[in-house]
């Protein structure tokens, strides 16, 4: 089929593959593929388990009570990092209320302290196109953030890397919420949102944090 016309590889993914490769030669640098998810507390996920042809397992929805005061989902922001050195490690922080601008920037900000904290110069930063994401207040910190990494000599780079449009299979931390909401899941009773948040942690193999909020402001 080498005589058929196609298209050339997506510009995007050819800039992810690239920082892979970057990171082999660059031992002071780190990969992050980041992402956010809905961890529900009532609707289950699709899977599969084998069971007697008499008795087949049902995962049942689970009613709120009107006076439950946990929210019926809780999202998270997840970073999966990968250095030339090191296995795959997922850092996670849930937060209180949804994806937004001023809660991704303390999140990066957050990821830079703890990459600095590990001896890193640089976040090689992949994310989808989120609105979140791309936002003109979050492109302004990043900015500022380089520039104040530059003028001090201290401090972690992001380089931002946008996917494609509706491609989560080129984000590897995907995998990482399947596999995570399949093992979490509780077939008798409704869970707490602080069991499913230790649920989460434990399954991902990552440790307890404070929620992030729009409160936590960053300078």
């Amino acid at each position: 089929m080498d005589h058929v016309s196609r298209s050339g590889v997506c510009p995007k993914k050819g800039a992810r593959d690239r920082l892979i490769r970057l990171l082999q030669s660059h031992p002071t640098w780190a990969l992050g593929f980041e992402d956010e998810t809905w961890w529900s507390r009532t609707a289950h996920p699709k899977m599969s388990a084998w069971s007697p042809d008499d008795q087949p397992l049902r995962l049942i929805e689970q009613p709120i009570p009107k006076d439950d005061p946990d929210p019926k989902a809780l999202v998270a922001y997840g970073l999966l990092v990968r250095t030339a050195q090191d296995p795959d490690e997922v850092w996670l922080r849930f937060v209180n209320g949804r994806p937004l601008s001023h809660v991704t920037i303390p999140f990066l900000d957050w990821c830079c302290q703890k990459l600095e904290a590990a001896g890193k110069t640089a976040l090689l930063l992949v994310w989808d196109n989120a609105s979140w994401h791309i936002s003109q207040v979050v492109r302004a910190w990043i900015r500022a953030h380089n520039h104040q990494v530059k003028q001090e000599k201290k401090g972690v780079r992001i380089l931002p890397c946008r996917l494609p449009t509706k491609s989560p299979w080129l984000n590897p931390i995907e995998p990482k919420w399947i596999h995570g909401q399949r093992k979490i899941v509780e077939p008798a009773r409704l869970l707490a949102a602080r069991e499913i948040e230790d649920r989460v942690c434990e399954a991902l193999g990552c440790s307890h944090e404070d929620h992030l909020s729009v409160s936590d402001q960053v300078a």
